[in-house]
């Protein structure tokens, strides 16, 4: 028997399996509470850097929130997934300025990093309509280098995000069922978590590695 606080418990949908809603409790929720904090409305472009294991759940909730979606990532074979999973626009910033294509567009509001590295949040940031925000949770210990004059001239704003509390967590899974946001997984059985996360830090998982128990 296991005894846990109400407050720390989440109650997961009928329409959701175990399976199904693990990795909404960590991307997912990462994904979903930042964006649902971010100061957009609907209509307004929200551009999601990376699709991978955040990243694809990122699109997702914003193209479910009624944003104009714009997903940014390394070449041009993403763009088929990316469109699949609700983006409106595909930039391959190995081939186009990813600020320049944002502002072509009419600026972003919101930019979501959910790749790690200093320096995908500073080719992006001039990306920002004024007044527009940079959220990172990619985390990396390469710094982030954005000159001053871009933060006040350009009145825009860089700022980080965790997950969330329990009450989100319940939030996320009721959005996620009522919307059809799903996370693309591959299950694992338990006894093989090491070569999970072996694979996981390799950089092969596609998306999010479940392990499940029988």
């Amino acid at each position: 028997m296991m005894i846990a606080k109400a407050s720390g418990l989440v109650s997961i949908p009928d329409s959701l399996s175990s399976v199904d809603a693990a990795p909404l409790l960590c991307a997912g929720l990462t994904t979903f509470s930042a964006l649902r904090n971010a100061p957009a409305k609907a209509g307004e472009l929200v551009a999601v850097v990376g699709i991978g294991g955040l990243g694809h759940l990122g699109v997702q909730y914003a193209r479910r929130m009624g944003f104009e979606v714009v997903a940014i990532a390394r070449g041009a074979d993403q763009a088929d997934l990316a469109k699949k999973l609700g983006a409106h626009h595909y930039v391959d910033n190995t081939a186009t300025d990813p600020a320049e294509a944002l502002q072509a567009l009419g600026g972003a509001k919101v930019i979501l990093i959910t790749a790690s590295g200093g320096k995908t949040v500073a080719e992006t940031f001039n990306g920002l309509r004024p007044g527009g925000v940079s959220i990172v949770l990619g985390v990396g210990p390469e710094p982030i280098e954005i000159s001053s004059s871009d933060l006040i001239f350009g009145g825009r704003k860089l700022e980080g995000a965790l997950t969330g509390d329990p009450a989100t967590g319940d939030t996320t899974l009721r959005f996620s069922a009522l919307s059809g946001v799903s996370a693309m997984i591959e299950t694992v059985p338990l006894e093989q978590a090491a070569d999970a996360y072996a694979k996981m830090m390799a950089g092969k998982a596609r998306l999010r590695m479940v392990l499940t128990m029988n």
